[in-house]
């Protein structure tokens, strides 16, 4: 049987024991690293942007029927400049080119043609005077001729802590297809590697 008095003593040891201390402290920075990422996130709803946006079609390179599909391979003229967007917790930007328009089949349709990553502030005004698509536009039947196309470019953005949040510019009826194929129709293919635009 232990003397009276042994007990209390040897909870007070426990109490501080390392383990104990490690816990507490360990307890400690999680809850400020918590507070200090909820602030950042936070502090993003009160950052204003004021993105200027222009984007242009430069050229319709090509313009075929291969298989059903339509297809065309096109140039932009961009200038985007991005940098308002940026704030001290964006680590980078996801910005893309979409190609909008409707068809008797489909009343929306959008196609991404083109895409880049903007990973700091210094390389976020993008001008782009002859730009090649990176992703051909391609309708799964034929539904480009004629038709009106909207361009609309988005930026979405990657923060260091926070949720992620998008922007976008829409330039409606930006550009129309020809009405006729200036080339004659080709067979489908199937492509092995990445796409190579034609020169």
């Amino acid at each position: 049987r232990a003397p009276l008095g042994t007990a209390p003593l040897a909870r007070r040891a426990e109490m501080h024991s390392y383990s104990v201390r490690a816990n507490n402290v360990l307890s400690f920075a999680v809850s400020v690293w918590m507070v200090l990422c909820a602030m950042a996130t936070a502090s993003d709803f009160f950052h204003k942007a004021d993105p200027v946006v222009s984007v242009k079609l430069a050229k319709v390179e090509r313009f075929l029927r291969v298989g059903r599909n339509d297809e065309a391979h096109l140039a932009f003229d961009i200038d985007a400049d991005l940098t308002s967007v940026f704030s001290w917790n964006t680590k980078q930007l996801f910005v893309w080119l979409a190609a909008e328009y409707a068809t008797p089949k489909h009343v929306e349709s959008s196609v991404s043609v083109w895409d880049r990553i903007v990973e700091s502030k210094e390389d976020a005004h993008l001008v782009l005077p002859f730009v090649r698509n990176k992703y051909k536009l391609v309708d799964n039947g034929a539904g480009l001729r004629g038709n009106v196309v909207n361009l609309t470019m988005g930026w979405q953005i990657m923060p260091r802590v926070g949720v992620l949040r998008k922007g976008n510019a829409t330039f409606p009826a930006a550009f129309t297809l020809p009405e006729e194929y200036p080339e004659p129709p080709q067979p489908q293919q199937r492509r092995a590697g990445a796409y190579v635009h034609p020169r």
